[in-house]
């Protein structure tokens, strides 16, 4: 072909290969002329095909819980010489010699950006904070595998390896030390442990390693090229600590002005993000220049970018294109220079094995005994270990210079690249099979309304996705009576979906300081959340609110919740229901996942649950008590989940403004027991539940015998068609409905009532009150009790143990609460 000259240079594999400069986009097929000739179409085809089987694999890999890089890196060795490009006709056409330098201009310029975005993300005052257990942990890890990294190189160095056995070590025992802080964070955030203490030990000892790493690298980058001249090495050491030191002392102080001459309230300029950019492709220059890595300038350029609206810009801008686009180039490239195939051997195979082993087992042993210096369990000094095997862009980056350098050949390069996919591949399956964190906290009784001590502090956890949630929230909260004799604790959670992000976090806000201007939609919104609940509680008495934004999937946004209300040892739940009042009165669902969220918190939730049905409550509880008034109404059936909305409404009606209405069904003497073959077991627990029921209402009636704000009524009923007829007739001048959600309870009264259910999660009551044909628009709250304790207060099986919190309950699982059988549909 015109464009393609090849020539062999004496009997080495090296090809000489001459470019067609102008040969850089066609003229047509209609032409005459073949697309991938050209190097622009070329690439976008070499481009396309790599996102794609990237993207497919990370589909294939979910169910294992695998890190996307494993994906990427898979997908270059599908695409290369071990699979794929074993068919020279595919190795010519899609991947030929020609287009390699393309790709990896493009690879490299996509690796520039993303080691800036990870020192954007790193917080290096983090490393203040970590204390002497996480730099012990942190080298102790680094210390074992270099070593380990040492014996082997002896075996796999060979004599015709043009680089001394000194740089081979620093390269192998580097790869091999390593751990990449962004694999680390999706693995900690993927198994859920990212908000424990060995997540954030792990995290900090990740981030000290990455920064020693680094150091290493840009030392092996330094030794590899100047072989010959020891004082070029010191030349470069030299301009590199003066390029750090000038990043620090100069460029840092003109982009802290940068922010700070940009006004309150307003983003950041165009023109200095430009200016920034600009300045990551010339730090990358400068350095390449020096003679270490183009990536440590960039690197070194993101950590000194302050911390604050100007590095969320930036990730804004450039996470989703680089991470996502040009990052699998490299990765790609990686997996396009491995050959499987040039490992020969059952020696060097033998050594392979040997090498992952070992090298895992040196990075446990170092963790193990710096962990055991501080008194670790040595089961979470384990866990640190594998967790700390992560691999990532750090070893693909310093086994490529390895393989530029002619530090590493083919056969060291592809077993390496085993290695380091191997290693974290096993890091998820491994961690979730040996740690299992014991229940963390010491078990509560009071997770219940109806268990909670009148003269205590009364905990609750309201989630929030939108601003329009708030204000009837703050409503409620306010109607429940806080006062001197049992205050209230209220956690705020902004619940966010994790979209694209490099970890789930739990952000806690201090809510005295103002804080910078939105960045984004999430963010204004977060902080509109927060301003509001601040000024409330500024403006209540014997409240305390303490705000929160959870970010994480849809699919997993139900652990967060559990595990917080479990950490803060909350009594409530209280969730948005997922549809929202329009202007015509009727309910639309605003978003499906909503739905789901919501279902799996009431069945994984360590405490009682609440499901809010929003359609305004009037501020007047904030006014004084001669003031407007709620009216508040209880519908009761029997069960813990009505003695639940019974216990709330009677904290409730101590409140000044609250007139509260109880309205009980009784069933009539024609109301017919529903059949049940056979269950027994089922007949007694309901007598027991019936003396349950008897007993709260008589306490409830005789301690509000002179509450003169308090009306109790006995409606007497004998089916659910009745029971709809009552309800219907009730006078609407009604504020909010309270009502139990009536899982379990089998009662004759809301027989038939399910059949028509849109929504089972509020109940067959719950969601006839909710329903757009229900003449009010009253503001309903559904009520689930938590039924993990008996009467006497001790602990049943909790639905809350962590594998519980991960899957649904199982039907075994399901029959065996007594009187709670949880709905939960996907």
């Amino acid at each position: 072909m015109d464009n393609q000259l090849m020539t062999t240079a004496n009997k080495t594999v090296e090809t000489i290969v001459c470019y067609a400069p102008t040969m850089i986009t066609t003229n047509g097929i209609w032409q005459g002329d073949n697309p991938l000739d050209y190097s622009l179409p070329l690439f976008i085809l070499q481009l396309t095909l790599v996102v794609v089987t990237t993207r497919l694999l990370v589909y294939i890999l979910k169910p294992l819980r695998q890190p996307r890089v494993i994906s990427e890196i898979l997908g270059g060795v599908i695409l290369g010489p071990s699979v794929l490009g074993r068919s020279k006709a595919f190795a010519n056409t899609i991947f030929p010699l020609r287009s390699v330098m393309v790709l990896e201009t493009m690879a490299n310029m996509g690796l520039l950006y993303f080691l800036f975005l990870v020192g954007v993300e790193m917080d290096i005052s983090v490393i203040k904070r970590t204390g002497k257990k996480a730099i012990a942990i942190a080298i102790g890890g680094m210390i074992f595998p270099f070593f380990i990294g040492l014996a082997f190189s002896f075996a796999l160095h060979k004599d015709s390896q043009s680089l001394n056995q000194g740089t081979f070590v620093l390269f192998l025992g580097v790869a091999l030390s390593v751990t990449a802080f962004p694999v680390l964070a999706r693995v900690l955030a993927e198994i859920k442990l990212i908000n424990t203490e060995i997540g954030r030990i792990a995290m900090s000892a990740a981030l000290i390693n990455d920064i020693c790493a680094w150091i290493l690298l840009a030392l092996a980058i330094t030794l590899a090229e100047n072989k010959s001249t020891p004082l070029a090495t010191l030349w470069v050491i030299l301009s590199s600590f003066t390029f750090v030191l000038i990043c620090i002392y100069v460029i840092r102080p003109v982009i802290s002005w940068m922010i700070s001459s940009t006004p309150e309230g307003e983003t950041i300029s165009e023109f200095y993000i430009c200016l920034i950019l600009t300045g990551v492709m010339i730090s990358g220059f400068i350095t390449d220049a020096i003679g270490t890595h183009s990536v440590f300038g960039a690197f070194v350029f993101g950590l000194i970018i302050p911390n604050g609206p100007l590095g969320v810009t930036l990730i804004e801008k450039l996470e989703d294109f680089v991470s996502g686009l040009l990052l699998p180039i490299f990765f790609a490239m990686s997996g396009l220079k491995t050959d499987i195939g040039a490992i020969n051997g059952v020696t060097t195979w033998l050594i392979l094995i040997l090498v992952i082993i070992i090298g895992f087992a040196g990075k446990v042993v170092g963790t193990v005994l710096a962990s055991m210096l501080y008194q670790m369990p040595l089961l979470e000094g384990i866990t640190l270990g594998f967790l700390m095997n992560s691999k990532g862009l750090v070893e693909m980056i310093v086994l490529n210079v390895g393989r530029e350098q002619k530090v590493l050949d083919d056969e060291s390069f592809a077993m390496m690249v085993i290695v380091a996919v191997i290693m974290t591949a096993i890091i998820i399956p491994s961690v979730t099979a040996i740690y299992r964190p014991e229940k963390r906290f010491l078990p509560y009784t009071r997770r219940t309304i109806q268990r909670s001590k009148r003269d205590a502090e009364f905990r609750a956890l309201a989630c929030v996705h939108t601003p329009r949630n708030v204000p009837t929230i703050i409503n409620l909260l306010e109607a429940s009576h806080p006062n001197k004799r049992s205050p209230m604790c209220v956690y705020v959670v902004h619940l966010v979906e994790l979209t694209g992000r490099a970890s789930a976090m739990l952000i806690v806000h201090n809510t005295r300081k103002s804080g910078h201007p939105a960045l984004n939609r999430t963010q204004a919104q977060s902080d509109h959340i927060i301003n509001a609940f601040d000024n409330y509680e500024q403006n209540a008495v014997c409240v305390s609110v303490q705000p929160l934004t959870a970010i994480s999937p849809y699919s997993t946004m139900h652990v967060d919740i559990c595990n917080l209300a479990e950490d803060k040892r909350v009594a409530l739940i209280i969730l948005p229901f997922h549809k929202q009042q329009t202007v015509d009165g009727g309910m639309e669902a605003t978003n499906p996942a909503i739905r789901m969220v919501n279902q799996n918190v009431l069945a994984n939730a360590p405490c009682s649950v609440g499901i809010l049905v929003d359609r305004g409550l009037s501020g007047s509880t904030r006014l004084a008590s001669n003031q407007a008034a709620h009216h508040v109404a209880v519908l009761y059936f029997g069960g813990p989940d009505d003695r639940e909305a019974l216990s709330y409404a009677w904290r409730m009606s101590e409140h000044p403004t609250i007139n509260l209405t109880v309205m009980r069904f009784v069933p009539g003497e024609d109301a017919k027991a529903l059949d049940n073959p056979g269950m027994l077991s089922v007949e007694t627990e309901n007598l027991k539940e019936k003396q349950l029921d008897e007993d709260h209402v008589n306490e409830f009636r005789t301690q509000t015998a002179h509450n003169g704000s308090i009306f109790y009524n006995e409606i007497v009923v004998s089916n659910g068609e009745e029971t709809v007829a009552a309800i219907r007739s009730m006078d609407n001048h009604h504020d909010l409905f309270i009502v139990g959600r009536g899982q379990g309870m089998i009662s004759p009264l809301t027989a038939g009532l399910t059949d028509w259910s849109e929504c089972p999660e509020l109940g067959a009551i719950g969601d006839l009150l909710a329903s757009s044909d229900f003449a009010a628009t009253v503001s309903v709250l559904v009520l689930q009790q938590y039924v993990g304790l008996e009467p006497d207060g001790e602990e049943l099986g909790t639905p809350d143990s962590p594998a519980q919190l991960e899957e649904p309950y199982s039907s075994v699982q399901m029959a065996n609460r007594s009187t709670r059988l949880p709905v939960f549909s996907a």
